[in-house]
Parts: structure tokens; sequence; C-alpha cells
């Protein structure tokens, strides 16, 4: 309206005031920067959480002998502490966190819902339904092996979380109403696990009531390899998603006007999240709240509008790995013995307690 006047009398426009606007350019670079330094400090966080676990627990380690395990090995036992009782773990932490951590920011994106994670709507509880029968009714009266473990286990996994993903996708239709459907679906799987375990053989039953306690204790190499075979191929649909995705938060009409197909964008997101959801959990059992922590921690560490893809993995490995190191050493530390918490008790603490401060502050924004 000032410019328009000073047009009608003849004079200069007004010039705006220094610092009264951001160029359009220069908060998005901003933004950009922060987040590659995130990037940057999380994989430092998480190489150091990962000598860590390497080098402290009942055997303590030095740094040098840790070094020297991994890049070739001096033949001394350290080599075997390392290689073969600690680096298969801590891989399947790193591995584990980040997968649950995508699946979270798929879901949490093609919802548009904070709530909304592969073990609040579902796919973990119908992940470890599966994961449990093929354990009580396979497992032989000693536990399932062999073949039973490496391939029957994850495909069972896989195939409950997506039949459970499945379910709330159609009877919920909206992003709203997803985690109401998803506490359903999960109260309906956790009948189920209750029921198979009450059936089932003391032995069997017994092995599955441990792990679904969420574990990563004694894990192999071929407990991991599912979970890195299941990141490795799907990083690359999970990236050429990745324009979509930013537009998906505008809604379905601005997306659909800027060339993305929504429809099957959700469903290829939700296919990718359901598969790394449920080979995490049959590597580890469910791991409570990772999936929903990690994206929320990434978008406030990011400060973007939905959750950083890269980033969230490096937070969901970082909550894994970091949790498991203390739930591995707290009792020894206390000084009460070398006695192990599952790591799904940690994340569980650390994601109940988030929780309860979201919904807080929700609660707080709607009044």
């Amino acid at each position: 309206m000032t410019d328009t006047r000073s047009r009608a009398r003849g004079q200069a426009p007004t010039p705006a005031r220094a610092g009264a606007s951001t160029p359009p350019t220069a908060r998005p670079a901003r933004t950009e920067r922060h987040h590659a330094g995130a990037i940057l400090a999380g994989t430092v966080l998480l190489v150091a959480v990962f000598v860590l676990s390497l080098s402290v627990g009942t055997t303590a380690l030095p740094l040098s002998d840790v070094l020297a395990s991994l890049l070739g090995g001096s033949g001394g036992p350290a080599d075997f502490v390392v290689r073969e009782l600690r680096l298969p773990r801590a891989v399947a932490g790193i591995c584990v966190g980040a997968a649950l951590a995508v699946a979270g920011a798929l879901t949490q994106t093609v919802t548009r819902n904070p709530l909304a994670s592969p073990d609040i709507i579902g796919v973990t509880s119908g992940a470890s339904l599966g994961a449990v029968a093929v354990i009580v009714f396979g497992g032989s009266a000693g536990g399932a092996s062999g073949a039973v473990a490496s391939v029957g286990v994850p495909a069972a996994a896989m195939a409950g979380g997506a039949i459970a993903s499945l379910l709330v996708a159609l009877v919920a239709r909206a992003g709203e109403r997803v985690v109401l459907v998803g506490v359903g679906v999960t109260a309906m799987c956790q009948s189920a696990v209750t029921w198979l375990l009450v059936s089932g053989d003391v032995t069997d039953a017994g092995r599955a009531a441990t792990w679904l306690a969420g574990s990563l204790s004694g894990r192999v190499w071929t407990d991991v390899a599912p979970v890195v075979v299941a990141i490795v191929a799907l990083t690359p649909a999970t990236w050429l998603l990745t324009r979509e995705l930013a537009v998906l938060v505008l809604g379905d009409d601005v997306a659909t006007g800027l060339g993305a197909n929504p429809s099957r964008t959700r469903w290829v997101a939700l296919g990718a999240s359901t598969v790394l959801a449920g080979l995490a959990t049959a590597a580890a059992g469910p791991v409570a709240f990772v999936g929903l922590c990690a994206p929320a921690l990434a978008v406030r560490i990011a400060r973007v509008e939905r959750p950083p893809l890269v980033l969230s993995a490096l937070v969901g490995a970082v909550l894994v790995s970091g949790s498991d190191l203390v739930a591995r050493n707290l009792f020894g530390w206390l000084g009460l013995g070398p006695t192990e918490l599952p790591v799904g008790i940690v994340t569980g603490i650390i994601g109940a307690v988030y929780l309860v401060v979201l919904l807080h502050r929700r609660a707080g924004r709607s009044t």
C-alpha cells in the first residue's frame, strides 16, 4: 500500500527495512547446511558407539586390540571376542535400529501423522505374531533352528507384518484414523500371541517369550543377513521416492499437480516400511518405540517438516546400539553381576517417556 501511494505521488517506493524478510533461498540453504552437519555428527556418534560396543563388556578390551581385530587380527583371544561375539551383535543393533527408524519415517510421512510407527499401528505386532507362530509350532520342543530359524522366522515375520499393515491401510483410509485402527490390530495380534504361548510346548513358548522382550543377545551373522539385504535392496527405492515423499506432505491435490502419484507413493512406501519392520523384528524381536522416536528426533534435529530418511536411520542406529550397550553392561556397572537386560526394555522406557512428552505437548497446543 505504501509503495502504491508513493508511485501515485511520483515518489520512489520506500525501501524495505534491512532484515525485515529473509531471501527465499537463504533459509533452505541454511537448513541444508544444518541437515548435512547433523548427518556428519550422527555418523561420528554412531562410529563411537560402535567401537564402544566392541570394547566394553564383561571382558574389557583396549581400543588398540579392537582395531587390530577389525583390521586383520592378531590371532589372540581378543579376535574371538570381537569377531565372533560382539561384532555380529553390534552390526545387528545398527541394522535393526536403522531399519525400524526408516520404516517409521516412511509411515509417518505417508500418513502425515507423527504418532504413526510400525509398533503403534500394528506392523510390529503382526510380525511378532508370525514369528512366534513359527517358533512355537516349528520349534520341535527345543527351539527353532536351521532353515526354520534362518528362513521361516523372517518370512513369517514379514508376512505377519504385511497382513497387519494391509488391514490397517484398508480399514483406516485416512492418516488420522491410522493410529486408532492400528491400536485395535495390535491388541488383536497380542491376544493371538498370548494364545500361542499358552497352548504351545513349554520349551518353545519360553523361547518365544524371551524373544518377545526384544534382544540382541547371541545374534550371529545369519540373523543379521536378512536385514542387511533388505536395507541394501530398499535404499535405492526409498531414495527414488524422496521427491514424491517431499510433496506428499503438501496434500494429494498439490502432489498430483506437481507430477507425483500419491496412491502409488503410499503403497510403495508402506511396502518398504513393512519389509524393513518385519525383518528387523525377526532379527531382534519387537524392539519398542524406535520407529516412533527416531524419526521425530530427526525432524527436530534437522529442523525440517518431514522425517529425513538418512538422519532417521542414523538416529535409530545410535538409539538401538546405545541402548544395547547400556542393557548389556548396566548391571555390571552397578556391581550386580553380568546379567543382561533385553534391549527392548531400555528402548521401551525411552520411548514411553518420549510418547508421554509428545502427547502432553499436543494436548497443550489443542487447548
